[in-house]
């Protein structure tokens, strides 16, 4: 009987940008896609940009011969230049072009990879921003489109645009029946450039000493382009983000099985004080921060101390709201879970700001979640600034 399950690579690299490559993975293996993930280092681990973790699959140098639907290279840097300077990848990715296989690329990396193997000759693409010269010197056309197809390559901007590209890529896979289904799930923008907005209600001076110190704790089966979009935003902000991890071990796999490594265990960091404490979704994620006695504690010392705290996805219904955390606030949350709000009055809202609390709602609204969070500790105009640099 023939297999109808499509197979992706997505090599990694130190330097890679950790929000486009786990977001190419979560959300294609949410449309369905069995996605290897690969290091084009000597080890599993990489170092990606801003100080974020990840753990690969694999190692590229043992599955040089395998054959893949589809080879999408996430940017950052260096790690696009890791890549482009992979004679094992560049060889894959050729073969693929040969083959008519699907190949994509985000950022640097249609620029520095797919242009530097002259895989886009005669070819419309784009790519983030300061590479547009760079790019329109291999390809036919540089346009600035969010997201570029031209034949078997597919080509986009940058963080903001990593969503809306892997959308793409699961239609180009599985149709668009398929690829309009995890879009709901997700919430996409439905004004993606746009500058973003949120509600804000009881405003409040959100105050810190020097530099915003901010918890972001992670958990098994938490969903992944939640964390990392807080952490990436966050520490571009030059906010001091510790990422903590319930349980046992530092390295966690998320709901869409990526492998994050946080810096502590909650444990070691429970006694501490933060000026933001920020939790990621995902349903089985959220159970698990709601059954840490430890984490619920800090929540509610951060609330009697009138100091920020913040969820998304499934973690204001599971953990705020049966702890009383969201008493005499309005919030949002998941659809699927927002019956478990008492108030449901702004559950519609992409992003909530209640005096000390903020609350979003999905993986598509993480960015803005994240942007709103720059904007109460750093003010509009730096929020606006990491929005259009990020491509929000």
């Amino acid at each position: 009987m023939a297999s109808f399950t499509k197979t992706v690579l997505i090599p990694i690299a130190h330097g890679t940008e950790p929000l486009e490559a786990v977001a190419m993975i979560t959300v294609l293996r949410r449309g369905g896609a069995d996605v290897t993930v690969a290091s084009v280092e000597t080890q599993v681990g990489v170092d990606a940009c801003h100080g974020i973790k990840m753990v690969a699959d694999t190692l590229l140098s043992d599955i040089t011969d395998s054959v893949f639907d589809l080879i999408v290279l996430p940017g950052g840097l260096p790690g696009g230049e890791t890549l482009k300077n992979c004679k094992s990848l560049e060889n894959m990715v050729k073969k693929q072009d040969s083959d008519g296989r699907l190949n994509a690329a985000i950022c640097c990396a249609p620029a520095l990879a797919l242009g530097t193997w002259g895989l886009l000759e005669g070819k419309k693409a784009t790519g983030y921003p300061v590479f547009m010269e760079k790019l329109a010197a291999t390809c036919a056309t540089a346009v600035e489109s969010r997201v570029q197809i031209d034949g078997r390559i597919v080509t986009s901007r940058g963080p903001g645009t990593t969503i809306e590209f892997s959308i793409t890529l699961i239609e180009q896979l599985f149709g668009k029946e398929k690829a309009d289904e995890v879009s709901s799930i997700l919430l996409l923008r439905p004004n993606p450039g746009e500058e973003f907005t949120f509600t804000e209600l009881n405003q409040t001076n959100w105050s810190f000493e020097d530099t915003p110190q901010i918890l972001v704790p992670i958990a098994e089966e938490s969903e992944e382009i939640e964390a990392i979009a807080l952490v990436d935003i966050l520490r571009r902000a030059k906010a001091n983000v510790v990422i903590a991890a319930v349980g046992n071990s530092l390295e966690v796999e998320g709901s869409r099985k990526a492998k994050l490594v946080a810096e502590v265990l909650l444990d070691e960091v429970a006694e501490k004080s933060f000026d933001l404490i920020v939790l990621p979704g995902g349903l089985n994620g959220a159970q698990r921060f709601a059954s840490c006695e430890k984490l619920v504690n800090m929540l509610r010392k951060q609330a009697e101390a009138n100091k920020p705290y913040g969820g998304i996805c499934a973690s204001p219904a599971y953990v705020f709201e049966p702890n009383g955390l969201l008493k005499g606030k309005k919030a949002t949350t998941h659809p699927v879970v927002s019956d478990k709000l008492s108030d449901k009055s702004h559950i519609e809202h992409r992003v909530v700001v209640d005096g000390n609390v903020i609350t979003s709602r999905a993986p598509g609204t993480a960015m803005e979640f994240s942007l709103a969070i720059v904007e109460k500790f750093y003010g509009r105009e730096k929020a606006l600034q990491l929005g259009k640099a990020t491509l929000v």
